[in-house]
């Protein structure tokens, strides 16, 4: 599960969010990549020399993998779950010019080497992308990615058995599976929801009025599918006009997401385990500044991008997402 988003102000700043849903418990924290960091990808065939200083969310499963990030250029990317579609390319046998980046590491390796979506496309021409099984599910993860940037570029990358998809995103919207343009192509089923009032009508002589506010919307999905919740956050992204003052724009931003949240036990998986958003997240590409919540503590905290060239050139961890909610007493 997962769904993400872009949005825009009015003049023309962008940000990039993401819901993290997932049946398996996660323990993310927020991590810094400085520039000029190496790494070995992981099937160790490559060295890799970072070009661009990082801020992401991810797991330390050795080496710590992004979920979602924004490098200091304000070029974001994520990944999010994508089943019985997603197919890469088998681990090579022997040295290839193009470099084996596994499908778990692509945000890592893409983030630390471009400076943009146009940069980022080049750039996969060059890639090959395997799949290996990681520690948190113990299994090769289906997985498909959204990228965008400070200039409101946004594309889908989707590798499936015919071969790799870079689509142009113009509703800036991702969930899971089906592909992409099936979810575009069925955006079409409901183009006569609108945020407007319906009005009265008459069936012969009797008048049929509306009930109360928000008659426009009947037909917006609501279940928890992934079609359902692209249709709904392409939807509430495009009617809900978003502030210029960025702390009104955050704030907006997860109103929208909220719209597709999932609560603890209203869905379960065939292992009995719920699937649920365990954080939300936004990134404003303008200042590459983070924004999230957690499942147990709603308010949100803000990390700004750090001076690097004061951390040293290894990782480091600016903490863990999950904390306990605090609340103000009234007396």
């Amino acid at each position: 599960m997962c769904t993400a988003m872009t949005a825009q102000t009015p003049k023309g700043n962008f940000y990039f969010g993401r819901t993290m849903d997932f049946s398996y418990p996660l323990d993310p924290e927020l991590y810094v990549i400085p520039r000029g960091y190496k790494w070995s990808n992981r099937l160790k065939t490559h060295l890799i020399q970072n070009r661009y200083s990082v801020m992401g969310i991810g797991q330390d499963i050795s080496p710590v993998t992004l979920a979602d990030g924004v490098n200091e250029m304000g070029f974001a990317a994520a990944v999010l779950y994508f089943p019985g579609y997603a197919q890469y390319d088998p681990a090579e046998t022997q040295r290839s010019s193009k470099i084996s980046i596994a499908a778990l590491e692509l945000v890592n390796f893409l983030l630390g080497q471009c400076a943009s979506v146009k940069e980022a496309v080049s750039t996969l021409s060059m890639l090959r992308i395997v799949g290996i099984k990681d520690p948190v599910t113990d299994s090769v993860a289906p997985l498909h990615w959204i990228l965008t940037d400070r200039s409101g570029q946004c594309r889908v990358i989707e590798k499936m058995a015919d071969g790799l998809h870079i689509m142009e995103n113009p509703i800036g919207v991702l969930s899971n599976s089906p592909d992409f343009q099936w979810h575009m192509t069925n955006l079409r089923n409901y183009m006569n929801v609108t945020s407007s009032q319906l009005q009265e009508n008459s069936w012969n002589t009797v008048t049929l009025s509306p009930f109360g506010q928000g008659t426009g919307t009947f037909g917006l999905p609501g279940d928890y599918t992934p079609p359902a919740r692209f249709v709904k956050t392409a939807y509430l992204k495009t009617h809900t006009p978003l502030p210029e003052a960025q702390d009104q724009a955050v704030s907006a931003c997860f109103h929208i997401l909220e719209g597709v949240s999932i609560p603890k036990g209203s869905v379960m998986t065939n292992r009995e385990t719920a699937d649920y958003t365990q954080y939300t997240t936004f990134i404003d590409l303008s200042s590459s500044t983070y924004f999230f919540r957690t499942y147990d503590n709603s308010r949100i905290t803000a990390a700004r991008f750090p001076d690097t060239k004061k951390r040293g050139a290894d990782i480091f961890s600016c903490g863990k997402l999950n904390k306990p909610a605090s609340f103000e007493q009234w007396n």
